[in-house]
Order: C-alpha cells, then structure tokens, then sequence
C-alpha cells in the first residue's frame, strides 16, 4: 500500500524516505491537505516501487510518476559521477516536489545530513546565507530555480553564499544566457539542469546526458529521454508517454528541442507553448531569452500567446520588474534581436511573481489571462 506523508518536516522525511529505498512500502510525500490517490491495482504496481511523485508541468493536468528505488539511486550516484562526488547539500526548494526529493535522496546516497533552509517566510537571500553557514566542511551542492539565484546574486550576502558551493544545480526553468554568464563573473559553478518528475528529475547537465541516461529527438522536434532514471508509469493511468524499447524505459517529454553534432541538447520549450501568430511558429523561450538579454534588470520573463482575430494568436510578454516597460518601448528593444513576427505585441508587468505551477514552473494559462485582461 502506497503511503501518504507530510513533506513540510524534511528531517522526519529522511528515515522514511531511506526505507522506501530500501524497500518498505512506498510513499507518496504531498503538502498541504493530501488528495486522494487515484483508483489503481495494487498488483499492478512495480515490484521496486519506492516513490509516487506528483508532476508540475506548466499545463495540463497533474499525473503521479512511480519511480523505483533502483531508477532513484542510479540518478543520485550518476549526479555525483558528473560533480565532484558525494557532498552535504542545502535543501532550499520543496521537498515534495522530485527536485528537493532528489536533495534528500542524494544526502542518504552520500551518508550526509541535509541542511534544510528555513523557507517560512518565503525564499530570502539571509535565510539562505544562513542555512549555508551550518554546513560542515567540505563539498556542498544545492539546488535552486533560476529566480531564486537571480535573488541571491542581487544581494552580497547571498553572492557569498552561492560561492560557499562547490555546485549550484538550477532546473525547473530555462536558464538565461545572462544569469550564466552573471555567476561565471563571480565564480559561482552554475550546472543547468533539464529533466521532469518522469524523468526523476535533473537527467541532462548543461546539455549532456547523465551517465546511463539516453536523449533522442524525433522527426518532429520531440525530446524523449531513456535510461534507468525514467519512471515506471503514471499510477491509475495508462502508460501514455512511457515505452520500452529492449531493456530501455523511454519517455517522450511535452518538450521540442533538438541535438547538435557534438550531442548536446537544446530544448526549446513544451510543445503546447508554442505560439502559432500570422501562420509562423514562435517558442516562447526564444522571445524570453531575448527579452532578458535586453532589460538585465528583469526577475523574470515569460511569453504566452493570446488568441486574435486577425493573427490567431498574439504574442505577449509578461514581465517581473519595478519598472514599467510598455509595448512600444519592448519591440523597439526587442528588435533586431528577435524576428518581425515574434516581436510582442502586448507587454505587461508585474512588480510581484508570475503565478507557478512548480518551483520555477510558470503557470502560463493563469498569466496568458492575466495579460489578456
């Protein structure tokens, strides 16, 4: 039987946590008020399973991955293939999503205590500075959204505290070319992760697969991840997205990208975000990109599509900043670095955060009516 447990107590978590690794029956952690389990068949559930984890994709509806013990420990030891080995971690994220489940995994897989970051009055650069002051010595890793380190390296005490780690891992979100090059200057190790809850997370560091993890793109643009990393199924469900190809599990992600000739992956954003204005296709990730590059001072940027009469769709830019930006002004900055067609033609901002749907996941239904009121 599948068990329900309160996520909101990291430390009590851990023990749990460890004997479903190693075992026990499985878990579900949630936060909040749990919701019921979906009708399944108990018989019909992997024989390793450990963990039932919630997805948080930024449309569509939320599923429950099944990921084995043995596909969670692959992830955790081929993580610290790729870094510079086990190391004591600082949990600043969710722990019931798979990133911060991913956090404590891979302090039990490394026989370290996690440090866990005092989120009650939201993320903050002190709390974090100071949930980094308790760590021992040693290797140290966290992981973080791309929003939570544009926050840290806006503040000196919290551009100290990423310094303190010997790798700061950052997923959920696209990460922009300017943050990159932001923690570079400061010597700040930033690895952007790509992967999803079906995937255990992070199974793609700076465009390369992990060890043991396998990345195809079809005909059609579609990213589809392999290995042993790759969850079981959906629990209640059928298999949908999830094959076997030999002894490989696959699933094929709601992401296009593409490979490059030397194997690195480029994702270009979900399938169903793409914009569809005047007949031509615009990923919204590219006008983002370019709409970061060219207002620094911006805590984030996400473009959605508006349905119109004449274009179908418009292409629109919501913006996280204390200074307004208007339309006029957007394109004309935007021009040159983007095409004619994908310039916004609506641009609003908000001094406050876009809604989410995941840690760093922008909720882009809720913000595509937003923008269009």
């Amino acid at each position: 039987m599948i068990e329900l447990v309160d996520a909101s107590d990291p430390p009590a978590l851990l023990p749990r946590l460890r004997r479903a690794l190693e075992g026990d029956a499985p878990l579900h952690p949630y936060a909040g008020t749990p919701l019921p389990l979906p009708a399944h068949d108990a018989a019909d559930l992997p024989a390793d399973l450990a963990l039932v984890v919630g997805t948080s994709g930024s449309t569509g509806e939320p599923k429950l991955a099944l990921h084995g013990a043995a596909g969670l420990l692959a992830s955790a030891n081929a993580t610290y293939a790729v870094l510079d080995g086990p190391g004591q971690w600082v949990l600043a994220i969710p722990p019931h999503h798979i990133a911060g489940l991913q956090v404590l995994i891979r302090s039990l897989v490394a026989g370290t205590t996690p440090v866990v970051m005092d989120r009650t009055r939201g993320f903050t650069p002190a709390a974090f500075a100071q949930a980094t002051q308790r760590l021992g010595e040693g290797t140290a890793y966290t992981s973080l959204v791309p929003t939570q380190v544009t926050r840290l390296l806006a503040d000196k005490v919290g551009t100290a505290a990423l310094q303190r780690f010997s790798a700061v891992l950052v997923g959920g979100a696209a990460v922009p070319l300017a943050l990159r090059e932001q923690t570079g200057a400061t010597g700040v190790r930033l690895v952007a992760t790509y992967g999803m809850s079906e995937s255990a997370g992070g199974c793609v560091y700076d465009g390369r697969p992990l060890p043991g993890v396998e990345v195809a793109v079809d005909e059609s643009g579609r990213i589809h991840l392999g290995g042993a990393t790759i969850a079981h199924g959906y629990l209640g469900r059928p298999a949908e997205a999830f094959t076997r190809r030999g002894d490989v599990r696959w699933f094929a992600t709601d992401d296009l990208g593409e490979l490059t000739a030397d194997g690195e992956l480029r994702v270009h954003g979900r399938i169903d975000d793409v914009i569809t204005t005047g007949g031509m296709k615009v990923h919204p990730r590219v006008v983002e990109e370019a709409a970061l590059a060219a207002y620094p001072h911006l805590r984030a940027a996400v473009a959605v599509g508006i349905p119109d009469p004449e274009w179908g769709q418009l292409v629109a830019l919501a913006l996280v900043t204390d200074t307004p930006v208007t339309t006029d002004e957007a394109r004309a900055r935007l021009r040159g670095l983007l095409p004619a067609y994908a310039l916004p033609r609506l641009v609003r901002t908000s001094a406050t955060p876009l809604p989410e749907r995941g840690p760093g996941k922008p909720d882009r239904r809720a913000i595509a009516v937003w923008v269009g009121q």
